[in-house]
């Protein structure tokens, strides 16, 4: 069995932000432009780098993480997860943040669904729609009826001002056009 690389930085942390596991990428998403292997004391490093970088300080929740980075032009999405390991192993919980690659295209839908004021669920189906599925298909990706799918649509296509599935894809191409 072979891995593929992935694109995605992977940080474990213990609940004082000190880095548990990484991988590669992380490291290199973090420490860009500089080169990874300068780096003499990776935990050093990323203990910095994640309070620096990652910690959202203006966030209200008490370990809160901010939902964007940018590394060079790359820009990253940013989540974190909370595990809890029922005290077997650490009584505190420990932080899983995941780096992921942002598309253009993730920034415009997430632009579009600020501008129409669009839900989660409204967001969800447009980007199921972008993808070429049919309302039965959005559906079952949803866990949903065909008829709510195509009540999230409705309800799109009015706060978009457009009649069609169609005029949706329309307005979010276009708004591309001008990212």
């Amino acid at each position: 069995m072979s891995i593929v690389p992935s694109e995605s930085g992977f940080l474990l942390l213990d609940s004082s932000l000190n880095p548990l596991a990484s991988n590669a990428e992380a490291i290199q998403i973090l420490s860009f432009p500089s080169k990874p292997d300068r780096i003499k004391q990776v935990n050093t490093f990323l203990s910095d780098r994640i309070r620096t970088a990652l910690v959202d300080h203006r966030s209200q929740e008490s370990l809160g993480f901010v939902k964007e980075y940018k590394s060079g032009r790359r820009r990253y999405v940013c989540r974190s997860f909370q595990i809890d390991c029922d005290g077997r192993y650490n009584p505190r919980p420990t932080v899983a943040v995941l780096l992921e690659r942002a598309t253009s295209g993730d920034a415009v839908l997430d632009e579009i669904s600020t501008q129409f004021d669009l839900t989660q669920r409204e967001r969800e189906t447009v980007e199921l729609l972008l993808q070429g599925l049919t309302s039965k298909e959005i559906a079952n990706r949803m866990g949903i009826s065909p008829n709510t799918v195509k009540a999230f649509l409705r309800l799109v296509m009015v706060k978009m001002g457009v009649s069609t599935r169609s005029g949706i894809v329309g307005r979010i191409v276009s708004s591309k056009g001008q990212a």
